[in-house]
């Protein structure tokens, strides 16, 4: 038995749930992360994707308008 398991079972039964509980969370939480990682890789297929837009906007205008799109 390792200590850590000594611990929670010196707990009462309603903590010892609790402890699961967030042990489930960290798990969920961990393996969320591990399938949403970034590419290794720069993606370029936005690349020419707003050129229609080149006569009317600036590339300063567009990352402005972009930061006001998001809420920064």
């Amino acid at each position: 038995m390792t200590q850590l398991e000594k611990t929670i079972g010196q707990l009462p039964p309603n903590m010892q749930k609790e402890v699961q509980d967030f042990a489930e969370f960290l798990l969920a939480r961990t393996k969320q992360k591990k399938n949403n990682q970034k590419p290794k890789h720069l993606r370029m297929d936005w690349a020419g994707a707003l050129k229609e837009y080149r006569d009317q906007f600036t590339s300063v205008e567009l990352q402005k308008k972009s930061l006001d799109w998001w809420g920064t």
